[in-house]
């Protein structure tokens, strides 16, 4: 049995399967590693067009759109591989690529997961948005990396060439133990897409894994390509998301205060987006706290301990540090 499955998850994702597919199946050690399709109901051609052009790809086929979370776990629970690669459909993958990553996780079996250096596809000498070169959560869960903190995004020039231990990596590129992943519960469905890598990462470190980045594995990523960042739709789960996963991962007294001081700050976010004319994304903040106090009620289970203050990261508050105090760049 080969020791990795790559999985892309793709709705309708035919275009983006025609460019960036090549480079996975090129790059990817046959002998290392399947790479695996899992289709969520696509209408458009795709799994005509990957049987066609790419027999070599296995195809798992699933009746409907299950979203990302969901269609991610019943993929996986279909796969017996040791490692999984979470990869997203507009991920260019270059030479050499997964080797690091599994001689990482081979050597160290306190880590269950781990990510390479995610780079811009349209830049390739900047990091790109989501993920960079590993991430973070500020002390009121607000997620950075080093390479991207809010609107800054910095060049890569080898300041984060060295392998780290991080608090979350990035979901378009997430290589994971399969039996770490299924111990976690794999990815928190009632997210249906965003924040769910991070909801993730953080199970797997109540687990009492590390998660780490390894730069010397690099990743292209287009970004957006499924969900654009005007749209309101992903402001609603980001900011829903968010607060059900404070809510989750956090302990109940602590989290209490906590998701105080951060819907307060969810509200001068509204404002902002009032002040500018943008009712929809308002809204969109609106609705994603209205539905957080009915949907936390699902989860009966806080851990007993605070991840994110064993961090200097964790400690932080990143909002005061890039608006009031200038800090733009990731300092250790």
């Amino acid at each position: 049995m080969k020791k990795v499955a790559v999985v892309i998850l793709n709705w309708n994702g035919l275009n983006l399967l025609k460019e960036f597919l090549p480079s996975v199946c090129a790059y990817t050690p046959a002998d290392m590693a399947d790479v695996v399709v899992a289709d969520n109901g696509s209408t458009d051609g795709s799994v005509d067009w990957l049987k066609t052009h790419h027999p070599e790809v296995v195809v798992l086929e699933m009746k409907e759109n299950h979203g990302y979370a969901r269609g991610y776990n019943l993929a996986i629970k279909q796969l017996t591989h040791p490692y999984i690669v979470l990869l997203n459909s507009d991920v260019e993958a270059s030479h050499g690529w997964l080797e690091p990553l599994v001689d990482f996780c081979e050597n160290l079996p306190d880590v269950g997961a781990c990510q390479p250096k995610l780079l811009a596809y349209r830049n390739k000498k900047a990091f790109e948005y989501a993920g960079a070169a590993g991430g973070f959560l500020d002390k009121y869960g607000y997620p950075y990396c080093r390479g991207r903190i809010f609107f800054t995004i910095e060049n890569d020039e080898g300041q984060y060439d060295t392998p780290a231990e991080i608090f979350w990596a990035t979901g378009a590129c997430l290589f994971i133990r399969r039996e770490v992943y299924l111990k976690a519960g794999g990815l928190d469905e009632s997210f249906f897409a965003h924040m769910e890598e991070i909801d993730l990462c953080w199970r797997v470190k109540i687990l009492g894994y590390k998660i780490c980045t390894v730069p010397q594995s690099r990743m292209y990523h287009l970004g957006g390509a499924t969900l654009s960042a005007t749209e309101p739709r992903k402001t609603y789960l980001n900011f829903r998301n968010n607060l059900l996963m404070l809510y989750k991962n956090l302990p109940r007294r602590e989290g209490r205060w906590l998701l105080l001081i951060r819907r307060l700050l969810d509200t001068v976010a509204l404002a902002r987006y009032m002040a500018a004319g943008e009712w929809k994304h308002a809204q969109a903040v609106w609705l994603a706290h209205c539905h957080f106090r009915k949907e936390r009620k699902r989860y009966h289970e806080q851990p007993a301990v605070n991840l994110l203050k064993e961090t200097p990261e964790g400690r932080r508050n990143i909002v005061v540090d890039y608006f009031i105090r200038g800090r733009h760049i990731y300092h250790p």
